[in-house]
This record gives structure tokens, sequence and C-alpha cells, in this order.
């Protein structure tokens, strides 16, 4: 993974990856606690952890930073620590509260700028698929010399088709000694279609990758100049403590206007720069682009997990759990998950946005977790969830164990499904075998371990008035949560 695929050294390069969005325009397979970029939908690997296995071919794992929020954080390092190989030297910059890209980059830049007066960045997006990686490194080794020189770099993509979705960026003279890079004319917001047609023809413009690399203080000193609030922000936090940090930035970020980095900085700066490229990018943003990664049989069909089509053409059905069998569809999507299906036309599947808006309207649970959820140790999955009472199935690891903890609010009753848990209860040590159980009264410090070599499976079931993940109180942890 950490083999270096570039000769050119990029001593004063850290890689920035924006972890931070809910990729919505998936649901139900995506969900704001399990985003597009921790899901396993767009081959092997996840496409958060496509980008960092990409990045660790020019530098080392704990140069890679994701910025992310407080909320999500846990779910992206519990995926980066679950899987193998584990990935425990990424570092974390946190959002105290979501202002879009031009926040969150700055704070990247304003952290790793203190650590290197040289830094430049790599700013990447978590949820883009990049294949072949060469061309790509092969374009951050050129940017990087371009960067050096003073020049905010944009990576603008050759456009395929007249693309009415994307932002284009509009090239202008070549900068001198610039390894191919151009000035920027200027940036066009989503054209309509015969202006997407005209940028196709004229060969001078490019689709906006949301791909960035400039020297840090170079960022800074253009958002001082454009967002001067937010340099204020920064450096009113540098004077608090870190006890104070925690108290304030919140508030402090809830108090800048949202606004991304394209629109508060690169399109008003003269320093920007754009570099061609040709990446083997794909947008999966929406689910028919589901259908770029699975294949399709005679008719047009994407069939993924326990499906059964009988007269389907131009189909894609969905199921990462149970049967779902469909007749005489036509042009449809059919995505079922374990708490939540989805049927609609392909040619309307961008409006799935507008379901995820009124889930969240409604406080629903189905638009912001998934009922499967990976941990360090293992997982769980919800099965069944009531007023008072929830029903889980978990599954630990050999030779892992959960924190050490507590719950204020929750009683709960394990059974043992398989394999041999170790259980500390108030300080009493339990070996427990299948069909053995064991109860673990509220506000009371209790542990699960499996020291075996087999997996552990167990039922878990919670009782008490308040029910939710936060409900815990930590008194070790192998993970450091």
């Amino acid at each position: 993974m950490n083999t270096k695929s570039i000769e050119t050294p990029l001593e004063h390069f850290y890689g920035v990856i924006l972890g931070g969005g809910a990729g919505t325009r998936l649901w139900p397979l995506s969900r704001e606690l399990s985003p597009k970029q921790i899901l396993h939908l767009f081959g092997q690997d996840s496409l958060i952890r496509q980008t960092i296995y990409r990045l660790q071919k020019l530098i080392p794992e704990d140069r890679i930073s994701i910025v992310t929020g407080e909320r999500l954080y846990e779910e992206i390092r519990n995926h980066l620590l679950a899987e193998y190989p584990p990935l425990k030297e990424v570092r974390f910059i946190l959002e105290s509260a979501p202002r879009n890209t031009a926040p969150a980059v700055a704070l990247a830049a304003w952290q790793l700028a203190r650590h290197d007066e040289q830094a430049i960045l790599g700013v990447f997006p978590s949820d883009h698929f990049i294949a072949p990686d060469e061309p790509l490194l092969e374009a951050i080794a050129r940017a990087y010399r371009v960067a050096q020189e003073g020049c905010l770099v944009t990576f603008g993509l050759k456009p395929q088709r007249p693309e009415t979705g994307y932002g284009y960026i509009e090239q202008g003279p070549a900068i001198a000694g610039g390894m191919g890079a151009y000035q920027v004319l200027r940036f066009h917001e989503k054209p309509d279609l015969p202006t997407a047609q005209s940028f196709l023809q004229s060969g001078r413009h490019f689709w906006n990758s949301g791909i960035f690399l400039f020297q840090a203080k170079t960022l800074l000193e253009e958002v001082q100049k454009y967002l001067p609030d937010l340099i204020a922000t920064l450096q009113t936090l540098d004077r608090y403590s870190p006890q104070e940090y925690q108290r304030f930035a919140a508030e402090l970020f809830g108090k800048l206007k949202p606004i991304s980095l394209d629109y508060g900085v690169l399109e008003k700066s003269e320093k920007v720069a754009v570099l061609p490229v040709e990446i083997g990018w794909k947008d999966v943003g929406s689910l028919p682009s589901l259908d770029e990664f699975h294949p399709k049989d005679a008719q047009g069909n994407v069939q993924v997990g326990h499906v059964l089509l009988e007269d389907c053409r131009n189909t894609t059905v969905y199921s990462d759990s149970r049967l779902v069998a469909t007749i005489g569809l036509e042009d449809l999507m059919v995505i079922d998950t374990r708490d939540a299906t989805l049927v609609c036309p392909k040619s309307q599947s961008q409006k799935v946005s507008r379901i995820v808006a009124r889930l969240k309207e409604e406080g629903a649970q189905e638009g912001i977790s998934q009922r499967a959820s990976a941990r360090p140790w293992g997982s769980f999955i919800e099965l069944e969830k009531g007023p008072t009472f929830q029903v889980k199935h978990i599954e630990v690891l050999p030779g892992m164990r959960l924190s050490e903890q507590l719950h204020n609010h929750r009683s709960e009753h394990w059974i043992i499904l398989s394999g041999t848990a170790r259980i500390s209860l108030d300080g009493s040590d339990h070996l427990l075998h299948a069909n053995e159980s064991i109860y673990i009264p509220m506000n009371t410090r209790h542990r699960l371990e499996n020291p075996g070599k087999i997996l552990v499976r167990l039922i878990e079931v919670q009782n008490g008035e308040y029910l939710g993940e936060d409900d815990i109180e930590r008194f070790q942890d192998d993970f450091g949560r």
C-alpha cells in the first residue's frame, strides 16, 4: 500500500480528504451516519479507503487527514479501524459545525501551516471513484510544482458529454513553465443543455473536479482577502485552551456563513490555475451509477444481491439481505435495504433527495443511519426497536473486546449464540457459552470480550426510556474512543 509510485519527492505534501458529505442522492443505501464514502458500492473497497490507499502511494499514512464533522467522525473512524488493514495513523480534523468546503479547507490549511510552513495541501473529495491511480498521481506531482509557485491549482476533467449537472472551468492562457497548467479565465455554474454543448465543442472548458492543490499559506492569504471573518474565527480559536476550544468552536463556526471554496475564494482569486487531466473519473453521486459497476443481462437488467427478475428490461434491482422478486418492470430502480425500500423510474432517481428531506423533517431514523453498523471490534445489526426496547445481533471478532462502559438510561440482556464470551460485570468475570445469558443492570460497569479463536455471536436486548448510541460512559477503550 505504501510503495511510492512517483519518483519526485513531495516533501511538504499533505493529503486532505473532505469526509463530511451525506450522499443523499444514494438513499436508502447511503444515510447521514453511513454515507456513500464508507459503503462498499463501487469496487472492492469503500470510496474513502480507495482515496487513502491512492495517497499512500505518495505519502505516509500520518500525512493524510480527514476533515469531517464531530457526528460523523466516529462512524468514519470505526470504518477505517474495522476493516483490514486497519488504518490507525490517518488524522482527523473536526469541524465543530458544518459550513461547506471553504471553512473546512481553511481549517485544515490553518492547522497544517502551523505544523509545516511550507505545507502543500492536496484536497480530495472522499466519495469519488478514480481508476487507475497512476494518471491522478502523475497529475498531483505536476500540480505540486505549480502550487510551489504560488498558484491555487484546480483539476479540470475533460468533459465526456454535454453535462448540465456539473460546474465548468474555462481555461485561459498557458502558465509559463506551468507543467501543462493554464490560468483560469472564469468559472461557470451548471449550464443549460445548449451551453453545455458549446462547452464540449470548445475544447477550453473542463468539468470542475473538486480536487485542488495549493500552499497552505497561499490559500490562507486568499481567504484573508475574500473571507476575512473566517480567518478571524480561526485566529480567535487559536487563543483558547483545548478545553475552551471545545466549548466555543461550535458557537463561533456556527456564526459563519456556509460557503464553498469555489464560490468564496477560487472564483475571485487571481492566483487560480487549472490543470486539465484525464484520470478515469466516474460520477458515483446517484443511484443510476450502480449500473456502471455491475454486469447487465441480455435485457439490460442489473441484479445485485438476492433478487429474482421475470420479464424485466433495463431495470436495476438491489437487495442487501432478503429476496426481492420483480415482474414486468421496465426502466425502474428497486433498492431494498433492511429498513427501507425505494422504487422509482430511473429518469426520476435524482428526486430521492426530496425523500431524504422529508425524513429529516420528520426526524425519522431511516434518514439517519442503517440498521447494520461496523465497529473496530466487530459489528451489530438492529433487529427490532420499540419505544422502550431494542434488539441487536452483535458479532465480536476473535481477540477483540468492547470498551469498559456503563449506560445511564438502559439495562441489557445478553444471550450467547456461538463462541465463548468473557463478560466483566461490576468487577467480576464470567465465561459464557452458547445458550447462556447474563443481565446487565443500568448504571453498572461492564465489558464484553472474545478470548477465543472463533466469532462470538449474541443477541442483545436493551430496555430503557432512552436507547440512543450516545448513552455510553467509557472507562477504558482499546481504540481510544
